[in-house]
């Protein structure tokens, strides 16, 4: 594995996260917890991203931004009901997880995209 960044999002439940970005095609990559009833952390992964989802309150900041690349991101706005907008960047959409951390969901535009701006 090479080198990468994983951010980590505070979530108040980490099951219930976890079910939500399950719809974004992460999966569950590993979970740790010191003893049963302390707070849960959570590897989740989509292809070669990975995030980790913390319900220790100190490790991240509440209604973090992050931005994550796909190939699909028709797929993911059909799956949440949202529309593709076109940047000059990239073909996005934002989501909202339910802890408040938001997800800009981009896709490299195409020459297309690009003509019909």
């Amino acid at each position: 594995m090479g080198e990468q960044v994983i951010p980590v999002l505070r979530v108040t439940d980490a099951e219930a996260a976890l079910r939500w970005y399950d719809r974004l095609g992460f999966v569950r990559e590993f979970e740790h917890r010191f003893e049963p009833g302390l707070p849960m952390y959570i590897g989740i992964r989509r292809g070669e991203a990975r995030m980790h989802l913390s319900e220790h309150g100190g490790d991240a900041r509440p209604n973090t931004l992050v931005y994550v690349w796909v190939d699909d991101v028709d797929a993911i706005a059909v799956a949440f009901d949202k529309s593709v907008e076109t940047q000059t960047w990239a073909r996005e959409i934002e989501l909202t997880d339910p802890d408040g951390n938001r997800l800009r969901i981009g896709q490299a535009p195409t020459s297309e995209d690009h003509t019909s701006n």
